[in-house]
Formats: structure tokens, C-alpha cells, sequence
């Protein structure tokens, strides 16, 4: 397990180890700087979120709690780690006279390298992808930085000299680290006696912070946000000159008091010290299972996504307890790839204190854990989408494509998944993904026994295809998917309801009913009457194309393109290519509309020359029109503007 090296760090995750740069060294102290992008972040952060300056002992104790959970997991295995003390609590001190706040905490620590390594870790891509999503404004850039965390350099919203002492549990007095900076360009760092385990923050209060050099303000922020700290969070008692101290928070899993006794409030706050995240939840789910297998899970749906929320390697959304204690912060055994972006925790009555995760990937307990966790997940979004629209369309619109993950990596649960997919559509023809396949089913014509869909790279290709001309004509719906994950989505929801799912650009077009006997007379008298032209081109195009055939899915359109029935699309085709994999061509069939003017005036070219230009002129328009990419461009513009100059001349 990397203990320290999770993405809620100890000390929040800022910065990599690779954006500082030595100025001065000596034998146990350096002084290292910041580069300017880590002082534009810096800079952005404690302004942003000036309004909101309480903020910063929310995530010391977080932290700190943290540091106790990891503390408690190594200790399962190594006893020693404790060094005699394993009554974990937090420490929250102040000095009026020396105008500082210390929270200190008896957890894992950490050793010389491991500061400089995790207080505050962003990935470098990470630093960069965060630098360009930047806009300017405040109140859109407080939302990205909820994104990323603040943690540990939260302090320097109320502090302008920031010290931090820690050592390493298991590592001897003299292996004590002295961080300091005032975190405008350098810090320092040094190696320092210390007897105690742990890790204190000292905050020097700018002149202006006065309001935290007071007992009941500080008392009123721990409760607000930190009561459900499972630790004991101590303060002196008010008015003892001594060192008498009492718990000032409930120091209670809130997870397993009652639902009636847990408020929205402690819900949320609850959410924001699990998630790191500013914001709020979107909903959540409170459940204890009694039995055979008993275990208490309380999961969140965030209302924004995470920066990295399309690596599916990195899930580190829910915690795992056993009787309460600790035991890792990212359990992706609970719950499965597509639902990488639940928070929350889940404790367990049935598993050994020392598990480990190779125990995990074969206990019965945990499966049964994970189905009742996924259950429960898509009941909640069942009940957003039935009972809360406006919800429902903010998870749709941050979390929709990875949720459609969900159809292949989850088999068991893929027709609840299916119900809870939104597409965009020819009903409204606009880009909004509001579209469910119920809503679709309950609009179908009379006689229609399938559910049509296009894929394509972008909505305005899947628009405007033009595949959709003869559905636009009878006023049948046609699903729009452009997501790039759709292309492999339908290839595993085949139906639903009992209704077949149908590509419009594959196969030939059976509409069944919908076709009325003068349809298909008409296409009959077409394929016979045209059956000549259709072969020349053929044999013009050669392997360009299987075959060639009149079709009557087109009305303003000369041509398009048809992949069989079983074969991959032109669009997917294309994405493969893009990913390196080639030899996965399909040869498409050029269909034709004997209704257009081009195509009957190619009826009448006898010029062999210029009936080739024309037929391929028709296969790369239609190529063209499916978002592929033509092998000759400069070929394609010489033979349209020949036919130009032929149609300007008659």
C-alpha cells in the first residue's frame, strides 16, 4: 500500500518534488524556492478563498486525521510504531502574546524526504492542466481549486510565517524535520532533534487575524466543520491557567450514529473532509447492513469532477474501515471502475483488523460489500433522475461518459446502467444529452420495433449526417451519440426493452411498418432502372467498396456510406487508427440516390475519364460526410472543381 503516496497526501498535494530548484545548502539545512507558477497558484489560492479564511483548520485536522489513520494501519502489522502512546488525538493551541496557533497531532509523521516529497502533491501534469483551466474568475476558479485540494498551504490564508515540526514513527529523536516558509518564494528545511511522534503546525498570524486568538471562535469552527472527526480534538479548558484540556468535538464515527441523528449539515461537512473538496455534494447515501454480513457505508456523488477523473488506475474516492479503524483510503475493491468518482467510507463488522489488499481481492465479504455499494450508488441516480431533473443533468453533464463505462465493466447491473444514459437526439436536435432510452421508447411510431442511433466524432457531424434524411421524412427519432466512448458503448447495450438497438449507417434499412408498399415498389423500379449505372461505378471504385447499390435513406443527398451490419463503423474505424491500430479497414458500400441531380447526369456521361472523376468524387464526398479522411485531397478539389466547370458550362 503507498501510505503517503495517495492522492489526499498528508498535508494536502500542491506541488511536485520536481518544481523546486536548491538555492543554498549546508550540512542538515536548505533553502529551496518556488518556481513562478507554484507563486501564481499560491497567490491565487489565498485570495481566492480570503472570504472563506476558517477554511485553513479544517484541513489541519483533516490532515492530521489522516496522519492517525495511517499511523493506526502500519501499527496492525508493527506494534512499535506506537512507541507506548497509541492515545491518538488532536492538539489545537493558541498564544495571544506570540500571536500563534499550533495544531499538533500524535499520528505517522513524517521523515526529511517525505516532507519535501508530500506536502502538497499535484502530479506535474497535473500543476499544468490546473495553470490552463484557469479564466479569471474568481468564483469559477475557487470551484477548480476545490478540484485540487488545498490542504497543508491553506495556512498561509491567515499566516504570513508558516513552521512545521514532524518526525517519522520508527525513526529515532534525531531524525526531527523543521519546516518553515512564508510562502512567497522559499522555504527552509533542516534536520532537527524531537522526541515526539507526530507532527506540530505552528501558524504566525498576519496583523490582521486576531479573530483566531480566541477560544470561542475556535471552538465554533471545530464543531462546524470537524465534529465528526473520529479522533478527540483537545483544547484547554476556558479560564484554567493549567494544562487541563477536553475534548471539544463529538470525537464519533458520524457514519454510525443514525441517520435521524446526523443533520444535511454534518452530511456535508462530513463529505468535505473525506472528498478535500470545497463544494458541497450533489446527494449522498446513508445505509448499515444487518445479517450475515454486516457493515455501515455512507457514499457521496460530488458535484464536480475531479481533474483526473479519466484515469482509471487512480481510484482513491472511498475509504475502508473494519470496526472503526482505518484500514486504506482507496479501496477500489469496494466499487468498480466506472464509479471511480464515489466518495465516502465503508465499515465492516466481518473483516480481520489485518487485511490486506491480496485478502480483499478474494473475500467473499468484500463482494458482497461491493454489490450492495453499486446497489445502492444506482438507486440514488435512479431516484435523482425520477425525482430531481435539475441534479440529475449536473451529474449527467460531469460524470454521464464515465458512467456509460459502466455497460462493459458491470454486465450484472448494465440494464440499470442503460436506463440511467442520457443522448442527445433528433427530437430537439440540440447539444444537450437529456435524452433517456425510456423517454425514447415511449415516443416511438406505431410499428417501429427498433430503436435507431448514429454515431460520430462531433454532435454537429451526427446532426447533420446524412443518414438521417429519410427519418427526418418520417418523423422518426434518431438517438445523436458523439461521446467517444459511445462507439463501444453500443456495441454492448443491443437492445432495450425488448427493442433492439440499430445503427443507421450499417446494414441494409429495414423500417418494416414504416415503410409503406409504394416505398418499396419504388425502390424495386429504382434498383432495376439504375442497376446499370450502380455497376459502373463499381467497377470504377473497385476495392474502394464491396458493392454499390440505389438506396432510399437519402433525399437531398447524392451518396453515403454503408459498413455491413456486423462490421466496425467508418467512425470507429477512424478512432482506431487514430489510436495506432491499423489493418482494421472496412470496405464500406457506396449507396446512391436516384433521385439526385449528379447522379442522373452521370447516367448520361459516356467520357470514361470523367465518369471515374465523378464516381469518385461521390465515394469521398460520402467519406467525407462520416468524418473520415480522404487519401488524395488535392485529387478530390481537382475533380470538384472539374465537375464545377462542367455544371457552369450547361
Amino acid at each position: 500500500m503507498q501510505t503517503l503516496n495517495s492522492h489526499n497526501a498528508i498535508f494536502g498535494k500542491i506541488f511536485p518534488r520536481s518544481l523546486f530548484r536548491t538555492m543554498t545548502t549546508e550540512m542538515h539545512k536548505e533553502t529551496l524556492g518556488f518556481q513562478a507558477e507554484v507563486r501564481q497558484i499560491l497567490d491565487l489560492m489565498i485570495h481566492s478563498l480570503y472570504s472563506n479564511k476558517e477554511i485553513f483548520l479544517r484541513e489541519l485536522i483533516s490532515n492530521a486525521s489522516d496522519a492517525a489513520d495511517k499511523l493506526r494501519f502500519e501499527a496492525l502489522t508493527d506494534d512499535a510504531l506506537f512507541e507506548g502512546d497509541s492515545d491518538l488525538a488532536i492538539k489545537i493551541h493558541f498564544d495571544k502574546q506570540a500571536r500563534t496557533i499550533t495544531v499538533s497531532d500524535n499520528g505517522v509523521g513524517m521523515s526529511r524526504s517525505e516532507v519535501v516529497d508530500h506536502i502538497g502533491t499535484i502530479a506535474n501534469s497535473g500543476t499544468r492542466q490546473f495553470l490552463a483551466s484557469l479564466t479569471g474568475d474568481r468564483a469559477q476558479d475557487l470551484r477548480l481549486i476545490g478540484q485540487f485540494g488545498v490542504g497543508f498551504y491553506s495556512t498561509f490564508i491567515v499566516a504570513d510565517k508558516v513552521t512545521l515540526f514532524t518526525r517519522r514513527a520508527g525513526l529515532g529523536p534525531e531524525h526531527g524535520v523543521r519546516w518553515e516558509s512564508d510562502g512567497k518564494g522559499q522555504y527552509t528545511l533542516e534536520t532537527v532533534e524531537r522526541a515526539a511522534r507526530g507532527t506540530d503546525v505552528v501558524l504566525h498570524l498576519r496583523d490582521d487575524e486576531d479573530e483566531f486568538l480566541d477560544s470561542h471562535r475556535l471552538r465554533h469552527i471545530v464543531r462546524k466543520y470537524s465534529d465528526h472527526i473520529t479522533l478527540p480534538i483537545r483544547m484547554r479548558k476556558e479560564g484554567e491557567k493549567e494544562t487541563a484540556e477536553e475534548v471539544v468535538n463529538s470525537a464519533s464515527a458520524l457514519w454510525a450514529r443514525p441517520r435521524t441523528e446526523v443533520t444535511e449539515q454534518e452530511y456535508e461537512e462530513f463529505y468535505k473532509h473525506v472528498a478535500h473538496d470545497f463544494e458541497p455534494p450533489l446527494a449522498h447515501v446513508h445505509s448499515r447492513v444487518e445479517g450475515k454480513h454486516e457493515y455501515t457505508s455512507l457514499l457521496y456523488v460530488p458535484r464536480r469532477a475531479p481533474f483526473d477523473l479519466w484515469d482509471r488506475d487512480k481510484r482513491h474516492g472511498v475509504k475502508l474501515y473494519v470496526r472503526r479503524v482505518f484500514i486504506m483510503d482507496d479501496a477500489e475493491q469496494l466499487l468498480p471502475p466506472y464509479l471511480r468518482f464515489v466518495r465516502g467510507v465503508v465499515d465492516s463488522s466481518d473483516l480481520p483488523l489485518n487485511v490486506s489488499r491480496e485478502i480483499l481481492q478474494h473475500s467473499k465479504d468484500i463482494d458482497v460489500m461491493r454489490a450492495g455499494s453499486v446497489k445502492k450508488i444506482l438507486d440514488l441516480l435512479g431516484d435523482l433522475a425520477e425525482s430531481n431533473r435539475e441534479k440529475y443533468d449536473i451529474f449527467w453533464k460531469e460524470f454521464g461518459r464515465v458512467l456509460k463505462e459502466g455497460v462493459v465493466d458491470d454486465p450484472a447491473n448494465r440494464d440499470r446502467i442503460a436506463g440511467l444514459l442520457r443522448f442527445s437526439s433528433t427530437h430537439g436536435d440540440a447539444d444537450t444529452q437529456d435524452v433517456s432510452l425510456h423517454d425514447y421508447v415511449s415516443r416511438m411510431k406505431d410499428g417501429q420495433d427498433r430503436i435507431f442511433y448514429v454515431t460520430a466524432e462531433t454532435f454537429s457531424a451526427a446532426k447533420n449526417s446524412p443518414h438521417l434524411e429519410i427519418f427526418r421524412k418520417k418523423g422518426v427519432e434518431v438517438l445523436l451519440m458523439h461521446d467517444r466512448i459511445d462507439e463501444w458503448m453500443v456495441t454492448h447495450v443491443t437492445e432495450f426493452e425488448g427493442r433492439k438497438l440499430q445503427a443507421v449507417t450499417k446494414g441494409d434499412l429495414d423500417l418494416g411498418a414504416l415503410e409503406s408498399i409504394e416505398d418499396k415498389e419504388q425502390l424495386q423500379k429504382a434498383e432495376t432502372e439504375f442497376k446499370g449505372l450502380s455497376d459502373r461505378i463499381k467497377n470504377v471504385l473497385g476495392e474502394l467498396v464491396t458493392d454499390v447499390r440505389i438506396t432510399h435513406r437519402l433525399i437531398s443527398s447524392p451518396a453515403c456510406l454503408v459498413t455491413g451490419e456486423h462490421d466496425i463503423s467508418v467512425n470507429m474505424e477512424r478512432m482506431l487508427k487514430a489510436a495506432g491500430q491499423t489493418g482494421l479497414s472496412v470496405k464500406p458500400v457506396l449507396e446512391i440516390n436516384p433521385t439526385h441531380p449528379l447522379v442522373l447526369r452521370m447516367g448520361s456521361v459516356s467520357d470514361s475519364e470523367r465518369f471515374a472523376d465523378w464516381s469518385r468524387l461521390l465515394f469521398d464526398q460520402a467519406l467525407l460526410s462520416e468524418g473520415g479522411q480522404l487519401d488524395d485531397p488535392a485529387g478530390f478539389v481537382q475533380r470538384l472543381n472539374q465537375l464545377l466547370e462542367v455544371l457552369a458550362a450547361a
